[in-house]
């Protein structure tokens, strides 16, 4: 069997892999990273992702205790206070570091939290536009870099297994053209993003009981396998139940034209969600990830519509960076109008009765201020409810959208893998999406994928360096 070594393996090539792969290189080490694609711009989350780098959607330059709150404010404690203090700490040095490579970054927005996206942005219209945009500029500036400082990039390389010695990990096996081939390492980072592309692991981890049914709307190549293998070796593993996603246009399972944007959050958060029966199935304060993790497990995930009015649509319909109202139109997405909720039930073939009693019931609440009655309930500590009243009245035939999985495995704050007995896995390392601990929970909390990406990438390079240094042979 062939064998090959290097200081240090790094398994995918999304930002978590390159940051860590490039740093590593940087620090002195003889750095492989292994990518299944193929092509020189293989597909992966980080290519299509917005490119925006915040914490909590709080600007990552802001005081700790702002970027704390941010944690805080959207997983309600769920985060692990060690990885939450890292991500406080690392990620406007990462950011700092992205842009001593090369990288450039843009205020996108008049909030605060959209202050560093890649650069340069992509339009702001609906569909898919990736090439030559800032995450994609960044991910080719940082492969570039890695093979300056003499690193391996290695393309149509599939990690099979770990390679473990007196229960350190010394490398890992990938298959390429048929072949595989043992790769000896001082130490390895898992880096291929989350299970999100894998069908069986979302009906098992997630609940899906219809995942085929769930929009992939990132790269769809996440398929579990650092899972898989951190598992194979004892390594622990937080709750898998939740992902990061957004609630979709239902054309977007037939047409490309509508996603990854725009997203239709804004009007679900402010209207309603109903079924075919015209009856309100998520609690929509919770948010559009919550929304779309709910929807994904639900019996018929693309049996809801969004119900709304005028004021909405012309309200949060236009306030997203790129807003359903006009964009979801332009781009040949389907939005019923008509002048009565029962005429709307027709059009987007709902029951009439049902809906005419779930809207009057819903407006009732908004005028009295209380909604303890609805069912399911309805929250309004993080977004504002509106009635629905002013003609005519909208629907949007929706779907959940899944970008990446948010549990996954174990590390500590130098992102070593941890060990189910309590201790770590020596040698190995992980990074980004098939990571968990930073996201998820009971309430779905995001941080942010691509800070989570580079902190993480890049506190693995760092440890690792040492401690190659401290066990050579």
């Amino acid at each position: 069997m062939n064998t090959e070594s290097y200081d240090l393996a790094v398994i995918g090539g999304g930002l978590a892999g390159m940051v860590a792969g490039t740093r590593a290189a940087e620090r002195g080490l003889r750095v492989a990273v292994f990518e299944k694609g193929t092509d020189p711009r293989y597909p992966c989350n980080t290519r299509w992702s917005g490119g925006i780098i915040h914490v909590g959607y709080v600007d990552p330059k802001e005081p700790p205790a702002a970027l704390r709150a941010g944690i805080e404010r959207n997983t309600r404690g769920y985060t692990d206070p060690v990885l939450g203090e890292m991500m406080v700490a690392e990620t406007a040095r990462a950011i700092d570091w992205l842009r001593a490579q090369g990288g450039r970054f843009i205020r996108a927005g008049a909030v605060s939290w959209q202050n560093w996206m890649m650069a340069p942005p992509r339009p702001l219209v609906a569909g898919m536009d990736w090439q030559g945009r800032g995450p994609d500029v960044m991910l080719r500036l940082l492969g570039d870099r890695l093979r300056a400082l003499g690193g391996t990039m290695v393309l149509g390389g599939k990690a099979q297994r770990l390679l473990m010695r007196d229960g350190r990990c010394v490398g890992v096996a990938v298959e390429r053209g048929g072949v595989t081939t043992d790769y000896a390492a001082g130490a390895v980072v898992l880096a291929d993003g989350g299970f999100q592309g894998n069908i069986d692991l979302l009906r098992a981890h997630i609940g899906m009981s219809a995942p085929e049914q769930v929009k992939q709307r990132g790269a769809s190549t996440g398929q579990g396998d650092g899972l898989r293998m951190a598992m194979d070796v004892g390594a622990a593993i937080t709750p898998l139940d939740a992902f990061y996603g957004h609630l979709l246009s239902r054309d977007s399972m037939v047409s490309d034209r509508v996603w990854p944007y725009p997203e239709l959050d804004g009007i679900a958060c402010a209207g309603i969600v109903v079924n075919e029966a015209g009856q309100r199935i998520v609690n929509e304060g919770m948010g559009g990830i919550h929304m779309a993790n709910m929807l994904a497990r639900s019996a018929a995930p693309l049996a809801a519509t969004l119900v709304f009015d005028s004021a909405i649509w012309d309200g949060p319909g236009r306030s997203a960076r790129i807003p359903v109202n006009p964009e979801l139109v332009r781009a040949g997405g389907t939005v019923h109008r008509a002048p009565s909720i029962e005429a709307l039930a027709k059009l987007a073939g709902l029951d009439p009765a049902g809906l005419s009693a779930t809207v009057a019931a819903y407006n009732a609440a908004c005028s009295a201020g209380s909604f303890d009655g609805l069912t399911p309930p309805r929250g309004t500590d993080r977004y504002k409810p509106m009635p629905i009243l002013a003609a005519p009245f909208l629907a949007i035939p929706a779907c959940a959208g899944i970008t990446y999985t948010m549990g996954g495995i174990g590390v500590d704050g130098d992102a070593r893998v941890r060990s189910a007995d309590g201790g770590v896995i020596a040698g190995l390392y992980a990074a980004g999406a098939t990571t968990g601990g930073i996201e998820g929970g009971p309430f779905i909390g995001y941080v942010g994928g691509l800070s989570k990406a580079a902190v993480l990438g890049f506190r693995s390079a760092e440890h690792a360096a040492g401690y190659v240094r401290e066990h050579a042979v």
